[in-house]
């Protein structure tokens, strides 16, 4: 490819022995140890997950964090993740609050983008609820200039590219869109040809990572415990950045990798394998 590519750690990629709802998400590896890594390897971006935000806060602040990260390039920045979003009640309270510290890490960090998805085990999508509360949602991302991102998973009931653009369209907001995550098409059984059709201003997150070509375990240990980098798998990842692009994609790509194995190397093999598997698929595309 002939333009400079840029690539974001997403968070989990080196957040450590941790994982999505384990028994705790803040990263087992310094912060400032993460930031080196990922700095040293080639990434120019990095993710943050909320628990490990609110521990960060609170031991050295926000302003602290960010001159970490604008010391040792890391121009582009995440944050994640919201759910029940769409909910009432203690579930919608609780996420509220989790809302407010969201949005509060993006606007101190000038994150680019907030994750989000919908509902965990269950088919049930209401998409014209969903898009009432996600333009809630969106309207106070745009108060502080960052965009909300809905990340399509096969586990969740905004699992289909029809109900996710759904939602987007109907919530009517420039800073609403989605997350497309490789391993979420191709195991949620989405035909990445389809990406290349899609409108532009939907593309808030990509992320590239890897996994054998068949489940190991049930589909949640295997997104939790069984990803690869980047060309150590059997996905076609050329072939989805070629559809990405080819939508008019041209901005940072995430590199999201959670593996039980990986996750335990020396934070610093763990940057590099990720960088440089993920570039050599770029290197790929002609």
């Amino acid at each position: 490819m002939n333009r400079k590519i840029e690539l974001l750690a997403s968070y989990w990629t080196l957040a450590g022995d941790a994982y999505a709802m384990g028994p705790s998400e803040v990263a087992t590896i310094p912060l400032r140890d993460r930031i080196e890594a990922a700095a040293w390897a080639g990434y120019t971006g990095m993710g943050f997950a909320h628990q490990d935000l609110l521990a960060t806060r609170d031991a050295i602040g926000y302003a602290a964090m960010k001159r970490m990260l604008n010391d040792n390039g890391i121009v582009h920045v995440e944050v994640e993740f919201l759910g029940d979003w769409f909910t009432a009640g203690d579930k919608k309270r609780a996420s509220d609050a989790i809302r407010r510290d969201l949005l509060e890490a993006a606007h101190e960090l000038g994150a680019r983008n907030i994750k989000a998805a919908g509902e965990m085990w269950t088919d049930v999508c209401d998409v014209p609820r969903y898009a009432e509360a996600f333009a809630d949602v969106c309207a106070d991302a745009a108060k502080i200039g960052t965009a909300m991102a809905i990340e399509i998973l096969p586990m969740t009931n905004i699992r289909t590219l029809e109900a996710a653009a759904g939602i987007v369209d109907q919530a009517g907001h420039e800073n609403g869109g989605l997350c497309i995550d490789i391993w979420h098409m191709l195991r949620g059984g989405i035909d990445i040809e389809r990406l290349s059709k899609l409108p532009l201003q939907y593309f808030k997150s990509v992320e590239i990572d890897d996994a054998k070509a068949e489940i190991e375990g049930t589909i949640w240990e295997d997104t939790l415990f069984h990803r690869l980098y980047p060309g150590e798998g059997d996905f076609d990842c050329p072939a989805f950045i070629r559809a990405v692009e080819a939508a008019g994609f041209r901005g940072v790509y995430g590199v999201e990798v959670i593996s039980e194995t990986y996750r335990k190397l020396p934070v610093r093999e763990q940057a590099k394998r990720s960088f440089d598997g993920t570039m050599a698929q770029f290197a790929k595309i002609s």
